[in-house]
């Protein structure tokens, strides 16, 4: 084999030759049987490991799976090879799934764009959901779901496809206020078109190199602006601005994804306008002069829920400081979460 640190008196076209050389030598392992392969699987999963993934349900199995090893879909599938499938995710917090029914709901509508037809109906994917989140034990983390165009073959068109597929999986992670401020960049990857910005499909190379782009750059994420140059969104959240007149302004949904968050701030925000701190709550079109003349500005997400940004392309925005108004949003949101009262947050069923 080569040694994949040469020494500098190699001379390249010799290091590329002994790599090549090496492929030769490369004997691939065939696996004799099930049993081989599903222990080779475990081999990552030790016991001392904490399973980042508690559960997953796959409708191609029929069941639920405690099994990190096992959480597996074909390679078939139309959504690993044609990104043919689209997504949600719903934020469990306390023992509670937060605006499950808005992310479902926003789901099927996502499905219906991608031309994807559910193999079971609206109550029985929540049930699914429901159970999914209570088998995990997970009182913290994330919930995530998948329709897809299901496995079958390797064609382009997925009318060969005996059956849509569902997935959905339980993912431990974090979910906490942020109180930080963060820096953004102007992305210069191409977005996307309204058709496929509005559904929450699983095409997301462009939202991936958004955000390498702007982890170059030191910044934390990007911001996308249309072809009429409009602030859109960020590269998986929403953002919205505050004006020096105290106007909390979110550029419009009608090329963007419309994010359940931001549409539940857009609910609870008028309470900070009848105690005065804001003057009002819209949407509208934004130019970027304008948003860089805001003094505040946020992202909006499920998982965040606000982030406060402090400096965009080396600009401060505003003083440059996590700003009050953000704050009071958030306090808002983040109490909407963990005790308010209404319909977004469900209880999970979990069974001793």
């Amino acid at each position: 084999m080569a040694n994949c640190n040469p020494s500098s008196d190699q001379k390249p076209d010799e290091v590329a030759s002994m790599e090549l050389g090496s492929d030769n030598d490369v004997k691939v392992h065939v696996f004799s049987s099930s049993a081989e392969l599903i222990g080779k699987l475990h081999e990552k999963w030790t016991p001392e490991k904490r399973k980042p993934y508690p559960a997953m349900y796959s409708s191609v199995f029929g069941g639920i799976v405690l099994d990190p090893a096992m959480m597996v879909i074909p390679i078939d599938d139309h959504m690993v090879h044609r990104g043919h499938g689209v997504f949600d995710t719903a934020v469990i917090l306390d023992g509670h799934l937060y605006e499950l029914d808005a992310h479902l709901d926003r789901f099927l509508r996502s499905a219906a764009k991608a031309r994807i037809t559910s193999p079971f109906p609206r109550s029985t994917l929540r049930s699914i959901l429901v159970q999914l989140t209570a088998a995990s034990r997970l009182k913290e983390g994330t919930l995530r779901y998948w329709l897809s165009a299901g496995p079958g073959n390797f064609l382009l068109s997925s009318a060969g496809c005996p059956t849509p597929a569902f997935y959905a999986v339980t993912i431990d992670e974090p979910i906490w206020q942020r109180k930080h401020g963060v820096k953004v960049i102007t992305s210069t990857v191409p977005m996307k078109s309204p058709l496929f910005a509005t559904m929450k499909n699983v095409n997301y190379l462009p939202n991936v190199l958004s955000v390498m782009e702007a982890e170059d750059q030191g910044a934390f994420a990007s911001i996308w602006v249309d072809e009429d140059g409009f602030i859109a969104e960020g590269p998986n959240v929403n953002v919205a601005f505050i004006t020096n007149d105290k106007e909390l302004i979110f550029p419009s949904f009608d090329k963007i994804l419309s994010g359940c968050t931001a549409k539940r701030l857009l609910e609870l925000a008028p309470k900070l306008v009848e105690q005065g701190l804001l003057k009002s709550v819209t949407t509208a079109n934004l130019t970027v002069e304008e948003a860089k003349r805001s003094a505040e500005m946020m992202y909006i997400g499920s998982t965040l829920p606000i982030l406060p940004i402090t400096m965009w392309d080396e600009q401060p925005i505003g003083d440059g400081k996590v700003g009050d108004l953000t704050m009071a949003l958030s306090d808002l949101l983040w109490h909407d979460m963990v005790a308010g009262s209404g319909i977004q947050r469900l209880p999970v069923p979990y069974v001793n």
